[in-house]
């Protein structure tokens, strides 16, 4: 039987298509897969909880304003900027996607080991202190998220959405919003200022685990720099909290 010129070339075009689309299939196919695995979600956990703990840094640098003498000056400027500044706003749109992502796929795991077990649980008494750790972690990061939604509600909501009064800053020739008076305020709440500090345990405790865990799960595992990976960790689990923890405290006792 003859084939047509037309015929060869539709010929050749699907199969040059089938050629072209196998690979892509199976790399879409096997990346699907490996995202929904338990390997999957926790390396998506590992890469979410350090960039929320870069976050903190930056976060935590801006904090610090607030302990500036100057009547809320640099920490309004700091918080405009942060608001209005193209790449800052766009990677803050990431950020919130990736808190949700991290508490989603935190769940998750949490869900699969609770299955995993099953009623073993109930046979055996000794629970190893990995695994007692690991399952904190969802509790403490429950925790987290309850107080990182009333955190976002009280202050970004405000600064996003509210009627806060406008005010002079030395760094911008036109007036910006005040955010600093209702952070005062509430850092001058006995009650919201031991929440705080509370809340700021909790993350350390939660950071202790996390952050060795994470370099852990994507295979940053050597002999030769996991102990240092290690100081680092605590240094940053109990620093950066206490840093935290210290603003509220200083403008209780301080400035009240």
């Amino acid at each position: 039987m003859l084939i047509s010129a037309q015929d060869s070339v539709s010929l050749r075009t699907k199969c040059s298509r089938n050629i072209t689309k196998k690979p892509t299939h199976h790399f879409m196919s096997w990346f699907t897969k490996f995202l929904v695995s338990s390997i999957g979600q926790k390396f998506i956990m590992s890469l979410t909880g350090i960039f929320l703990m870069l976050f903190l840094i930056v976060h935590l640098l801006g904090n610090l304003q607030l302990l500036n003498d100057d009547g809320g000056d640099a920490f309004n400027a700091y918080t405009y900027f942060m608001t209005h500044n193209p790449l800052i706003k766009t990677i803050s749109y990431l950020l919130y996607a990736t808190i949700l992502l991290h508490a989603w796929q935190g769940i998750a795991l949490w869900q699969q080991n609770k299955a995993s077990r099953g009623a073993s649980r109930y046979a055996v008494n000794h629970v190893r202190s990995n695994e007692r750790a690991s399952r904190n972690m969802a509790w403490l990061g429950i925790v987290i998220f309850i107080f990182i939604l009333l955190h976002m509600w009280q202050f970004w909501f405000q600064m996003k959405f509210g009627t806060l009064p406008a005010v002079e800053v030395t760094a911008y020739d036109h007036p910006v919003k005040d955010l600093f008076t209702p952070v005062a305020a509430a850092f001058s709440n006995m009650f919201y200022v031991l929440f705080y500090v509370v809340s700021m345990v909790v993350i350390a405790f939660h950071l202790w685990h996390g952050f060795w865990s994470s370099f852990q799960t994507l295979g940053l595992n050597h002999k030769k720099y996991t102990p240092l990976i290690k100081i680092v960790g605590v240094a940053y689990a109990v620093l950066i909290p206490a840093a935290f923890a210290v603003i509220p405290l200083v403008f209780y006792f301080t400035r009240a």
